[in-house]
């Protein structure tokens, strides 16, 4: 039988190993607090989905949050198919969803001015602990925002949080799952219960969530989800250490739910590959076609950094929740265009339409007259593929507003595409300092949440503020709860 183990006291318990979880631990650390890290993953997984991004973040500079990043966030709760240079000015002048409908914001707006004012000294501080970070290239071929990223990705950014942490005496617990919080009789968050391979232990001290989404359990996102999130895959093997424990830890004890459960990040990938984000961005310069060979969105709507999660849930939606993007030999003439193409597999080509089809699994016959019928809609004009074009189709739908050519030149090259999840959007609410709160905005005492299981995202992401969200909340919360253990 396994025994119960009572593990002396901390002054803070850290549940996750990304970077949110380690900038909470470091953040503390810093501040004089004794740290301990519980980790579901062995040590040479560390991170979870943070070692496996290339971590974008929304940022015009090292100090700076991009222009929009305060109204892109405070908008998320728009509905997803707004375009997203309206999208804030509806916000601003229409109640919409449940949220608004009552007259509440979906998100403090002071709670997303700090996440914007602190990003800055965030990167300053992640600087002090040997991260570079630089305007690299992205997969992006055409972007309406710069983004900064941490010369390594994601890995740079859980090595270096990970040797601070180990150098400041942060202990780390690996292949240790929390199970539930333990409150004291005034309702006070005083530790944590985890099992690891000697059975029971008890964490005791303030603690810090941030152990993800719910992208790794299946009950969870049939049951927010629905049954289509079979069609889903984790965009990274990271994810499947997110089982939604550290959220329905922080709702067992009252905390206030945030962000739309039923949703998530949606990106495109090759369902061939194994390798992590197999994405496929290539697609505003073809068609795409269901299992049916028909078309069913427009592909191009504006910059593919934008728009490419609002294409990815239309796929999503089609039967199995797959689809192919046809491309024609023009698309390989687009300079750099691999940049947009990060699976390892090769393309599905043939010489003709026809043969396509049958190497894809349709029919022939409609693909080819699906191919035609997009063909006859294109209209003569300059094709600009690195720029908004507005080379539309005419008289099609639906319709293709950009980068609209005819598919008419051999080799024609197909890549079959479906919905990753990144992350879920559901989590539970913080205030400024990462507390988090209860149904009535109060603070939970003792409680403390970053990252993923901070609910912000409603309908749609607000690109490359996922991982920024996780370092800049993580620190606060590391930084606040010393302060206060200090006080």
């Amino acid at each position: 039988m396994a025994k119960t183990v009572e593990q002396d006291s901390r002054d803070l318990i850290v549940v996750g190993c990304g970077v949110a979880g380690l900038s909470a631990a470091v953040a503390a650390a810093e501040g004089g607090a004794r740290v301990a890290i519980l980790e579901r993953a062995p040590r040479e997984e560390r991170g979870g989905q943070s070692r496996y991004t290339e971590a974008y973040l929304r940022m015009k500079s090292h100090t700076e949050v991009t222009d929009d990043f305060e109204a892109m966030l405070a908008e998320n709760g728009a509905p997803p198919y707004l375009d997203p240079d309206l999208a804030g000015e509806v916000a601003r002048s229409v109640e919409h969803r449940a949220g608004h409908a009552r007259g509440v914001a979906l998100v403090n707006p002071a709670v997303i001015g700090t996440f914007a004012d602190e990003a800055g000294p965030t990167i300053a501080w992640l600087q002090g602990l040997g991260v570079r970070f630089d305007f690299l290239p992205t997969q992006f071929l055409t972007k309406s925002q710069p983004r900064l990223l941490p010369v390594g990705g994601g890995a740079a950014l859980v090595e270096a949080l990970a040797a601070r942490a180990e150098g400041l005496g942060v202990t780390f617990h690996y292949e240790t799952a929390a199970e539930r919080l333990m409150q004291d009789e005034d309702g006070r968050v005083i530790g944590v219960a985890a099992r690891g391979a000697d059975g029971l232990r008890r964490f005791h001290g303030t603690v810090v969530l941030a152990a993800g989404g719910f992208e790794g359990n299946g009950e969870m996102l049939t049951r927010y989800l629905g049954p289509r999130s079979v069609y889903l895959r984790p965009v990274c093997k990271g994810a499947n250490y997110n089982r939604g424990e550290g959220i329905r830890m922080a709702l067992e004890v009252g905390a206030a739910a945030s962000g739309d459960f039923g949703s998530y990040h949606a990106e495109p990938v090759d369902p061939r590959s194994g390798v992590a984000e197999a994405s496929v961005f290539i697609f505003p310069y073809g068609i795409l076609v269901n299992k049916d060979g028909q078309r069913f969105c427009d592909e191009a709507p504006g910059t593919v950094d934008a728009w490419y999660e609002r294409v990815t849930r239309r796929i999503y939606e089609q039967p199995e929740g797959i689809a192919w993007v046809v491309l024609d030999a023009r698309h390989m003439r687009i300079p750099n265009y691999r940049l947009g193409i990060r699976t390892d597999k090769p393309p599905i080509a043939a010489n003709t339409i026809p043969d396509l089809a049958r190497a894809i699994g349709l029919r022939p016959e409609v693909l080819e007259a699906t191919v035609a019928a997009y063909n006859v809609a294109c209209r003569p004009g300059a094709w600009k593929p690195l720029e908004l074009d507005g080379l539309a189709t005419q008289g099609l739908h639906p319709p293709k507003s950009n980068w609209a050519t005819p598919i008419e030149e051999a080799p024609f090259h197909a890549y079959p595409i479906i919905s990753s999840n990144v992350f879920t959007f559901g989590g539970v609410k913080v205030d400024s300092s990462g507390r988090v709160l209860d149904a009535a905005d109060r603070p939970i005492p003792g409680l403390y949440a970053a990252g993923e299981m901070i609910g912000m995202y409603w309908g749609n992401y607000t690109g490359a503020t996922s991982v920024l969200k996780g370092l800049v909340f993580g620190r606060l919360a590391g930084t606040h709860a010393a302060r206060r253990l200090n006080a």
